[in-house]
């Protein structure tokens, strides 16, 4: 019995120094990349324009999101050669909320090659046959279709979502790192096949002041009385703490692993708030040809965005597919260090956090499964374990550091370790949120400005911050059991679909959803636009 006993307390010491190694790894990166101003890009300002790859920008739109006009907006505003850029606006049908600020954006901006694309008027997606028939469910997919077909054969694309925020500059620095461009001008360096961004979500709701929900949502619709009645704290934060601990999550736990395994580049981990690639690269990485493992299933005639309609997790997926496919003289992925995809969220209910991070692990669930199911051992109350019970169980221990086999002593270092990563978490959060890499302008929005530069967001007091670590980590367990162990559907931009093993999805019908709206219905603070949890 000892022996066992002694080989699970040395496996946990090797799980939790190879998380301290992991995590040290991603705050040394942040650190290095987001502590000062990025350079500036080479692309935009290449002595013949033409010289510059032409980019389509595309952004999905369903429904209202927090600050959706300045998001957009900031694709608009990329300083860019106009003759090298389309962007596309694709939303699902002229009924959409967001359709109207859609129009109003194109009309802003007349010399660009601005469109707004409607997936119910898309020729190719009704009727039965052809495209329509091929198609998968996936509503992202489905949504930026066309805008996927017409950019051009050779143009890069950047996806990007609609409730992210990006610097004016951005657009440029990352064709320089997808296409080569060193400071010189010329394509000497390395290129990648697809670059994304960091993504940090920032909650614009103050606690300590009386807030009118809808004012937080520019073009909402009006609120009741009741809706807008002042509130007690705790009701508030219940009502809208999901902002918090969204915003705890993604620049701690979230962006320390995002960026140590995207550094070492030992497998692709990209999400899909902000992807730039080749159109061409993944038409080419969705051919028969290419031998996908994705095409196990039998041959589709879908080659490009559309090969993932069938599938959930397609921004994975899609990274997945271009790090295998065989491109010559390309590598794989890489990250726009400097630069972040900015989300500003309000009025996100604590329930909607939770149902958005359920669906975000059910979708892993099907697409990582030996990291989503070790996902627990690198929060820091396990991990902490881990390490409490193999300091106080392994005999070297007691024998060299005198730290007893006692219940009391592994409690101590199970706190020591637990204030330990608090207080890492706290400085990585404070640099991330910092805006120490942020390029500011007269109208950069207050929610991209970062803490230390004027009219951003006030830095949070330690208490506050303390409060969300506590919540968002006391609750992380629980939501991973719920989400991995209890359930296989996922609630995704308003619809309940089914997912298969095989990553393949399909909307459920009849029973299937009526048994599962209560849950999902649960979660919605802003049914118009939080329905699509991205």
């Amino acid at each position: 019995m000892p022996s066992l006993l002694y080989l699970a307390a040395s496996v946990c010491l090797v799980w939790s120094l190879v998380v301290w190694i992991v995590k040290f790894i991603g705050i040394r990166t942040i650190f290095r990349h987001y502590s000062s101003r990025p350079f500036s890009p080479v692309s935009p300002n290449l002595s013949n324009p033409q010289d510059a790859p032409h980019v389509t920008i595309i952004r999905p739109v369903k429904g209202l999101e927090p600050h959706l006009y300045e998001c957009l907006a900031s694709s608009f505003q990329q300083h860019y050669p106009p003759s090298r850029l389309s962007i596309r606006l694709c939303v699902e049908s002229k009924s959409d909320e967001a359709y109207p600020l859609l129009c109003r954006l194109v009309e802003e901006h007349p010399n660009l090659d601005a469109k707004v694309l409607i997936e119910a008027e898309d020729p190719l997606l009704q009727g039965s046959g052809g495209l329509a028939q091929a198609m998968g469910p996936n509503p992202k997919i489905r949504n930026i279709s066309r805008a996927f077909r017409e950019a051009g054969a050779d143009d890069v694309v950047w996806i990007s979502d609609s409730n992210v925020h990006v610097a004016k500059n951005a657009l440029g620095r990352m064709v320089d790192k997808l296409e080569g461009f060193t400071a010189d001008g010329r394509k000497s360096a390395t290129p990648f096949r697809l670059v994304h961004l960091i993504p940090l979500v920032v909650d614009t709701i103050n606690y300590s002041q009386t807030i009118d929900s809808a004012s937080a949502l520019p073009l909402s619709r009006p609120r009741s009385g009741s809706e807008v009645a002042e509130k007690s704290l705790f009701s508030r934060i219940k009502a809208q703490g999901g902002g918090r601990l969204d915003e705890m999550f993604m620049a701690t736990t979230h962006a320390k692993f995002y960026a140590a395994i995207n550094a070492v580049a030992v497998a692709p981990c990209v999400v899909g708030k902000s992807n730039m690639f080749r159109k061409s690269h993944l038409n080419l990485a969705t051919r028969p040809s290419s031998g996908s493992n994705l095409l196990a299933g039998g041959e589709t005639p879908l080659i490009g965005s559309d090969f993932f309609s069938r599938f959930i997790c397609e921004d994975h997926l899609i990274s997945e597919a271009l790090w295998k496919a065989h491109i010559p003289g390309f590598a794989k992925t890489a990250i726009g260090w400097g630069d972040l995809a900015v989300q500003p969220t309000a009025n996100m209910s604590v329930a909607a956090y939770t149902g958005r991070r359920v669906r975000w692990l059910r979708a892993r669930k099907f697409t990582v499964l030996a990291a989503t199911l070790v996902e627990p051992g690198i929060e820091s109350l396990v991990c902490s374990a881990y390490l409490a019970f193999a300091l106080t169980t392994l005999p070297w221990f007691q024998e060299n550091l005198g730290i007893p086999h006692t219940y009391s002593a592994m409690v101590s270092v199970w706190l020591a370790s637990v204030a330990a990563w608090a207080f890492e978490d706290w400085l990585f959060f404070s640099r991330l949120h910092s805006g120490r890499s942020a390029e500011l302008e007269d109208d950069t929005p207050f929610f991209a400005r970062g803490t230390t530069n004027a009219g951003g967001v006030p830095q949070r007091s330690l208490v506050s911050w303390l409060l969300a670590w506590l919540g968002r980590e006391v609750m992380a367990l629980p939501i991973w059991t719920w989400a991995v162990m209890l359930g296989m559907d996922v609630n995704w931009r308003g619809k309940r679909f089914k997912v298969g093993w095989d990553m393949t999805v399909r909307e459920a019908v009849g029973r299937e959803r009526s048994r599962d709206s209560a849950v999902s219905e649960s979660g919605r603070s802003r049914p118009s636009s939080k329905d699509r949890q991205d």
